[in-house]
């Protein structure tokens, strides 16, 4: 990238969670477009980790793809020295994957007391568990190096709350609150800690199957409560990450941004 791109990483590693599709994909995507040294590509699925990272490779960046769980610490550990061997220390590091995890597609559709409680472990350990374990293996590297980016997808169900979703939206809400501790404890090595908050999103799919879903009455029902009349879209995210990841970013830490087309105003 030119020397006078705004959001220039500073030839930086990134490793990026959740990354195989989606938005983790267009942030992968999008931080290899801007003077990163190299990204590393997360996902469950060994497979998309390797797509999104082939397709990283073709644009000229170094790319490696790191498959494991967020919630196993000593996997995370395992990909970390990977990645330093392949590619330098990695230290950008955005937490997106979430949801119910990797093997788990839907939320709970019942009130929280007639949940089984055992499934509420999956919600834990991708959202909450997988920050502190990907965290807790990375921030070394920012520590060493005095400097670094950690940028955390989080949910507007943690920000204001969502029936239905309330052990989904604790261990978000629960994110939150670990990111702005641990803004206060690495920012004298010149590492930012931010949160990005979502509403929902829509999967990247071909446009004729969205056109089809946007005439539901169930999403005109829902994209109404929004200032902007849409579904958040995957650049919306990785425009915004790749912003915090930057050098334009440097003095902002702490903090949680909404984006959410207007849904749940931030007061």
């Amino acid at each position: 990238m030119s020397e006078h791109d705004l959001l220039d990483l500073g030839g930086q590693v990134a490793i990026v969670t959740g990354a195989g599709q989606n938005a983790g994909r267009a942030i992968a995507l999008e931080l290899s477009r801007h003077n990163a040294a190299g990204i590393a590509v997360n996902d469950f699925v060994p497979e998309r980790a390797e797509a999104v990272a082939e397709e990283i490779r073709r644009t000229g960046v170094p790319a490696l793809a790191v498959p494991f769980d967020v919630g196993d610490l000593d996997a995370i550990r395992a990909a970390n020295a990977a990645i330093k061997e392949a590619l330098g220390p990695a230290t950008v590091l955005v937490n997106n994957a979430g949801m119910a995890g990797p093997t788990a597609l839907l939320r709970p559709r019942v009130n929280f007391w007639e949940e089984d409680p055992s499934a509420w472990d999956q919600y834990l350990r991708t959202n909450l568990y997988g920050v502190y374990n990907a965290c807790f293996a990375f921030i070394p590297n920012m520590v060493e190096a005095k400097k670094g980016r950690i940028v955390t997808i989080v949910s507007d169900s943690g920000r204001v709350g969502e029936p239905k979703l309330a052990v989904y939206a604790s261990a978000k809400a629960g994110a939150q609150g670990f990111v702005r501790s641990i803004a206060k404890e690495v920012g004298r090595y010149n590492v930012t800690c931010n949160a990005v908050s979502l509403s929902s999103l829509m999967p990247d799919m071909p446009e004729e199957k969205l056109a089809e879903i946007m005439e539901s009455d169930r999403a005109k029902a829902q994209v109404a409560r929004y200032i902007i009349r849409r579904y958040g879209k995957s650049t919306d995210v990785a425009a915004l990450v790749t912003f915090l990841c930057s050098d334009a970013a440097e003095w902002i830490t702490g903090q949680t941004y909404p984006l959410n087309g207007g849904y749940a105003p931030s007061m």
